[in-house]
């Protein structure tokens, strides 16, 4: 699996907002001033992190993004399908849920290891939560007002 710029920032924007706590939020221009990414960029990667009923946006003064769920709760492996739509290492129809299958299924020799290569992935993404990368995460330097 090829993990692109939006899984690795949207990977980085989780943890930024699990920072601050389970009532926390958190403006994204103090994420994209704090990380150094384009807060352009990051409106379009907090979209589907929504989307996928991660975070949520806090309107008003003082208002960001939240988690939509406790920081333990929320797998890499939420966050990266979200952002990627997908962590299936290899372009293989055997392998997408969403496809009627491959007329190749049958008679390919490679299919079950590219399946159990997508299953040993799958289960190292969900292995880790927001609350895990939480314990070795140096402490954001952002204040939390608006920008």
């Amino acid at each position: 699996m090829l993990v692109t710029t939006k899984g690795r920032y949207a990977m980085r924007l989780m943890i930024r907002i699990a920072q601050q706590g389970p009532d926390g939020k958190v403006p994204l221009c103090k994420v994209a001033e704090e990380e150094d990414i384009s807060l352009k960029y990051l409106e379009q990667v907090v979209r589907p992190l929504m989307a996928a009923g991660l975070v949520r946006s806090v309107r008003g003064k003082g208002g960001g993004y939240a988690l939509a769920r406790e920081a333990s709760e929320i797998r890499a492996g939420d966050v990266l399908r979200a952002a990627e739509g997908s962590t299936v290492p290899v372009a293989c129809n055997a392998l997408e849920d969403d496809v009627i299958g491959c007329p190749r299924k049958g008679e390919c020799t490679t299919v079950r290891f590219w399946a159990g290569l997508d299953q040993v992935i799958e289960e190292y993404v969900d292995s880790a939560t927001l609350a895990d990368f939480l314990e070795y995460a140096p402490e954001p330097g952002m204040a939390i007002e608006g920008c």
